[in-house]
């Protein structure tokens, strides 16, 4: 297991690396701390993820929620293929456009 670690690249930009899975996220709130921004959109790139399972998709939908009620819009930027592919079992790709 790689643990999931969050970068802040810039005021807007985040980049997200290891595995976005159940085991990695637990019941931490990683964004809690992070985002105090006066930022419209966030952007998270996730090029740097290993590895992504149902509650790392999850954790990205609750992120998108959270984000919303403050009027922020979270952008996922290089996407990997199995989360593409979750996000299409699961119906939730036009969430993130």
């Amino acid at each position: 297991m790689t643990k999931l670690a969050i970068s802040q690249v810039d005021g807007q930009h985040f980049r997200v690396n290891g595995e976005l899975t159940r085991n990695s996220i637990g019941d931490e709130q990683l964004l809690n701390n992070k985002l105090l921004t006066k930022h419209k959109i966030i952007y998270f790139d996730l090029s740097g993820v290993s590895r992504v399972d149902t509650a790392g998709l999850a954790w990205l939908i609750h992120s998108f929620a959270e984000l919303k009620q403050q009027d922020i819009r979270l952008e996922l930027q290089n996407l990997p293929e199995q989360l593409q592919n979750l996000m299409q079992l699961g119906q939730v790709t036009t969430l993130f456009e």
